[in-house]
């Protein structure tokens, strides 16, 4: 079974179904509003124990009820959650404003999140050595994502980075350390400056990464699929059909589902991160949504 761990985020999300997005300055009724657990780190933990991955998280919440119900939801898949520190500061949170089409705008407090730090990770160093890889994001400090991918990297451990939030460019020590870095259209241009429309404008910001050090860059298109940019050539693996109902975890089950398959063969892993994602979609909530891995098989069959 491959082991993975993961450092990053635990939010508890509010999840608020719209008719529309507003515009500036408007205000709109909320159709329903539910609290479920979140988080890019966490989903991606929570995704990864779901598809049969031994998997464990390093972060940080608050010692408050929402801390421990992320908590026990990740315990629920099978994560192992002694990495996770207890703060003196509230649980990060997450408001999702989710409209009739699926699509979604998310806005972070990060509360414990931004006290997550390179030593936290230094102190936990038994997990990332016990693990194949190492999967993170960026709703935690900068400097222990790159502290993470260091020590990754000095044991020999596959460094998955999903860039989210994308703050611009990143340093290229740490895309150096990137086994893959998985963005979608709207960050892959923020990561290079370059628009990322086309499959063509895709490919050629994806090269620019692949240039400064990453090993494969994996775009995910939404419904156009996803796009494998490598040093040999590029992929494009369309997705499923599907009705989307809310798109507020597809790219971090995607990314769980990429990496609970991949061995050596990118096809085939981008199908199975494809066909999980597509379930996501047509399911609302964040961790709610993610499909297990008996559910992905069957979908696909």
């Amino acid at each position: 079974m491959k082991k993975a761990v993961v450092i990053g985020s635990l939010n508890l999300d509010y999840s608020i179904s719209v008719a529309r997005m507003p515009q500036p300055g408007e205000t709109v009724a909320a159709e329903s509003l539910t609290l479920n657990p979140g988080g890019k780190g966490a989903n991606q933990a929570y995704a990864l124990g779901r598809l049969g991955c031994k998997t464990a998280m390093i972060g940080a919440v608050g010692r408050d009820a929402a801390g421990e119900r992320l908590l026990a939801n990740l315990e629920s898949a099978g994560v192992d959650c002694s990495g996770i520190l207890r703060r003196d500061v509230p649980t990060g949170q997450a408001f999702i404003p989710v409209d009739q089409k699926g699509e979604n705008a998310i806005i972070i407090v990060h509360g414990a999140n931004e006290t997550l730090s390179p030593a936290d990770v230094e102190a936990h160093r038994a997990l990332i050595e016990a693990a194949d890889c190492v999967v993170m994001q960026l709703e935690i400090p900068l400097p222990t994502v790159l502290a993470a991918a260091k020590l990754a990297k000095s044991r020999g451990r596959t460094v998955i980075l999903d860039p989210a939030p994308a703050p611009g460019e990143l340093p290229e020590e740490l895309l150096r350390l990137c086994d893959f870095i998985k963005p979608n259209e709207t960050e892959l241009s923020l990561l290079t400056g370059m628009p990322a429309g086309s499959r063509a404008e895709c490919e050629a910001a994806a090269k620019t990464l692949l240039q400064k050090g990453v090993g494969t860059v994996l775009v995910s298109l939404g419904s156009r699929g996803a796009l494998a940019v490598t040093p040999h050539g590029s992929v494009l693996m369309p997705p499923p059909k599907v009705k989307a109902v809310d798109s507020t975890s597809a790219g971090d089950t995607f990314t769980a589902a990429f990496v609970s398959r991949w061995d050596g063969g990118l096809e085939p892993a981008l199908r199975y991160a494809n066909a999980a994602a597509a379930i996501a979609v047509s399911r609302r909530g964040a961790q709610a949504s993610i499909p297990s891995a008996a559910e992905v098989e069957d979908f696909i069959q």
